[in-house]
């Protein structure tokens, strides 16, 4: 928590940021956190994709139409938290509700073929309170149930209610508050299907709402991310109303995870805003420090003619044919670049440039 602590007040002392450092930060998130918090619930679109689908609207290479639409409902839904935490008004489940029906768009039914071959179905309702039972198997097999249809009113408006007294009286730090709020609601699953990105939404419109960097669950920290709340559910124990109503103290394995999320997602921040313009790009939301200017001189080229031949590429910034190819190539191993889809000649740029800038070879 002292680490956290200390890069939060380096993170004050940089506000306020300039509109550029605003903007490039504020694109920067939308893209990490929509791509990795759809990814883990299986969307397959690419970082790639997202970034061209959100920034853009187009829609490149081949992708499932459920994914598209998810993904820009998810969006969407980010931007009506953000909104909503930059007021005053007390958090209501009509609130949750509403951003549930945004990000599902609509009812749609589920179908489901038993042992014995039959097919059966049920109807996943948008914007509305689950009618059915839900749960998960355990990696050892078990199923563990969530609160019941019947219980899940009750226990959502005893989840606002705390929230809402627990954030006036400011005993808990934010990512206290948002991880404990995560959890309760993840043990109630209120919904049908899109809790587990509901969660997630919650817990930047609790850190937004206190002032704090909004942080990106990543998808290639999921198994970590299910063991806290693995962790955490054999602490407080399989009763949906415990879990509904867990302590801070019975939720520590899930609230040092959730601290240590934050204070990487803060480093990689100031990292981003203040490290070497001429060497630093991102990649999947990654940043990506490259140890000379050369490869993203090469990247620049290849950004403003896509179809650059070596040759092009060695006379524009006068190192030898060689050289370029060896730094093509390992550009093309590590997926910064790509060849268009079919096509044996030009290059896709995959990797963003951190800093807008006017491209100087």
């Amino acid at each position: 928590m002292a680490q956290l602590d200390k890069l939060y007040r380096q993170w004050l002392d940089l506000q306020p940021l300039s509109a550029d450092d605003e903007k490039r930060l504020k694109r920067k998130f939308m893209l990490d956190f929509n791509y990795n918090s759809n990814h883990i619930e299986g969307n397959t679109l690419t970082y790639g994709q997202t970034e061209i689908l959100l920034l853009l609207g187009e829609v490149i290479g081949s992708a499932k139409m459920k994914d598209l639409e998810e993904m820009k409902a998810h969006n969407i839904c980010l931007n009506m938290v953000e909104q909503e935490a930059d007021t005053d008004e007390p958090l209501t489940e009509t609130f949750i509700r509403q951003v549930h029906k945004v990000m599902l768009r609509e009812d749609y039914k589920v179908y489901r073929q038993l042992p014995g071959g039959e097919t059966t179905s049920y109807t996943v309702h948008a914007g509305r309170y689950k009618t059915r039972p839900n749960s998960v198997i355990t990696p050892t097999g078990e199923r563990f149930e969530y609160a019941s249809p019947e219980e899940t009113p009750a226990l959502m408006a005893d989840l606002v209610q705390w929230y809402n007294k627990a954030a006036s009286e400011g005993a808990l730090t934010p990512i206290q508050l948002a991880a404990l709020f995560h959890y309760r609601y993840i043990r109630i699953h209120p919904f049908e299907d899109g809790n587990g990105r509901i969660a997630r939404l919650m817990v930047n419109f609790i850190l937004r709402r206190h002032n704090w960097p909004m942080m990106v669950i990543r998808s290639k920290n999921k198994k970590a991310y299910l063991n806290a709340l693995g962790l955490t559910d054999a602490t407080v124990g399989s009763i949906p109303a415990d879990g509904a109503h867990a302590s801070l103290k019975s939720i520590a394995p899930f609230v040092e995870y959730m601290e240590s999320a934050l204070t990487a997602d803060i480093s990689s921040m100031l990292e981003f805003l203040s490290g070497d313009r001429e060497t630093m790009w991102w990649y999947e939301g990654e940043i990506i420090r490259f140890s000379t200017t050369t490869p993203g001189r090469i990247l620049r080229v290849l950004q403003s003619d896509p179809n650059a031949s070596l040759s092009t590429i060695s006379t524009t910034l006068g190192i030898s044919r060689s050289a370029i190819q060896k730094q093509v190539d390992n550009l093309s191993e590590q997926g910064y670049i790509s060849r268009p889809e079919g096509k044996k000649r030009g290059w896709i740029v995959n990797i963003t440039k951190t800093f807008d800038q006017s491209a100087t070879f």
